[in-house]
């Protein structure tokens, strides 16, 4: 059972550097779609990662959605200075030096946390790559939460979120459902966006 645990009120500073990122989402003419999910302790798929301003852009449609999302870094991305800053945005710390294992330690926090939509990026990069990592996938099963299916269309300027997709534990047909809803989004940069399908369906580690 959850204890409950709610995210402190955000620092001046990161009150500042968020409505300075709101104000350039707002100038760029995007509009939020879908709703906000029925279960607040889900995985969304942010999908495709080509551009940095796929972050500018997550803050300002979720903000008009209504919703807080968090996403998972590097314990070297939370040292002093920058440890405040990056928690307000919603930041969980992972230990990648130590051996732990990613999977338990997310369904920990799940468990331990009221809400929690933990936005991960499966191609983990920005940069081109041939499959999706499934990290994302292991989590919701692990932590028994859905995965709700998030996009940005950047030739519409739309983006928000899809359906809510319960992992069944057959990645291939648990993927073929997402892979049909992100067919005709048009990403920031195409020829980063994973294009082989196929490859992707059929890939089912723990990266």
């Amino acid at each position: 059972m959850d204890s409950g645990y709610q995210d402190p009120p955000p620092a001046l500073l990161s009150r500042i550097v968020r409505r300075l990122m709101l104000w350039f989402y707002k100038t760029r003419g995007w509009k939020a779609t879908g709703a906000p999910p029925a279960d607040r302790r889900c995985v969304v798929i942010a999908a495709p990662h080509t551009s940095n301003w796929d972050f500018v852009n997550l803050l300002g449609l979720t903000a008009d959605l209504g919703i807080k999302v968090h996403f998972m870094g590097k314990q070297s991305l939370f040292r002093w200075p920058m440890r405040r800053f990056m928690l307000d945005m919603g930041g969980v710390p992972i230990d990648r030096s130590a051996r732990h294992n990613t999977v338990e330690l997310m369904a920990a926090e799940f468990k331990r946390r009221k809400e929690f939509m933990l936005v991960i990026a499966p191609e983990g990069t920005r940069s081109a790559v041939g499959q999706w990592r499934t990290g994302f996938y292991h989590i919701a099963r692990a932590a028994g939460v859905p995965l709700v299916i998030g996009m940005m269309d950047y030739g519409k300027k739309t983006g928000g979120l899809g359906p809510a997709i319960w992992p069944t534990g057959d990645f291939r047909a648990d993927m073929a459902k997402v892979v049909e809803f992100y067919r005709n989004t048009t990403p920031r940069h195409p020829d980063r966006a994973i294009t082989d399908f196929e490859t992707l369906m059929g890939a089912d580690s723990r990266d």
